[in-house]
């Protein structure tokens, strides 16, 4: 249905695609440059994902896995298969969002999951876009936060161990903890590239909220 996006899979979203509270002013700036020699050698990776979402008791309340896999510039794949398949890609010019077991697919502009996405932040490279984020490292772990939040994600925290991108973790602001962990991390090949390109499945209801479409 047009404008609308399905319940499950706008929450998927708003874990992958979402803004955060503001950190204090005092992160800085060669925190984010840290982080963005990490992103630049990183380049292109693929891995296994184990998810386990806490509520604000540190009771669990999911749990899942799936395949990740993001490359420079702007493409992004996140799959998850356990326990109810949903799908996001961003093939660089497009944010797919499908829900199989609805049938439907939401695209949104690359830019409006940019404005609003630590996962985008990873695989793009603008000065402007970066300026918008203030990191703060602690050790070999990044915190990412807009510097005006507009979303429902409150923190997210990006861990590497050298120069492999081991685990993240987001909070949103009802308490709810959900973790990342990344197994069999390797880089995406050629042949592995077709991973950023969607094609609309048949009897799939399109809802188009890109601004050319509208």
């Amino acid at each position: 249905m047009k404008n609308k996006i399905n319940h499950k899979t706008s929450c998927l979203l708003s874990l992958l695609l979402t803004s955060f509270l503001s950190l204090p002013s005092s992160a800085s700036a060669d925190d984010r440059e840290n982080l963005r020699v990490k992103l630049d050698a990183l380049n292109s990776v693929q891995a296994d994902f184990s998810q386990k979402v806490t509520d604000i008791n540190d009771k669990l309340i999911q749990e899942g896995q799936g395949q990740f896999a993001l490359a420079q510039p702007n493409q992004f794949y996140w799959h998850l298969t356990q326990p109810d398949e949903s799908l996001i890609v961003a093939d660089g010019e497009a944010v797919w969002i499908y829900n199989p077991f609805a049938e439907e697919v939401t695209v949104l502009d690359l830019d409006d999951a940019i404005k609003a996405s630590p996962i985008a932040l990873m695989v793009n490279k603008d000065e402007k876009t970066w300026a918008k984020y203030t990191v703060k490292q602690t050790n070999e772990c990044f915190v990412i936060a807009p510097n005006i939040s507009e979303g429902q994600v409150t923190d997210v925290t990006v861990c590497f161990d050298g120069s492999t991108l081991t685990h993240f973790s987001l909070a949103d602001e009802q308490g709810n903890l959900s973790e990342f962990k990344l197994t069999n991390q390797q880089p995406v090949t050629a042949t592995q590239s077709t991973l950023f390109s969607f094609t609309i499945p048949e009897d799939t209801d399109v809802d188009d909220q890109r601004r050319a479409q509208n």
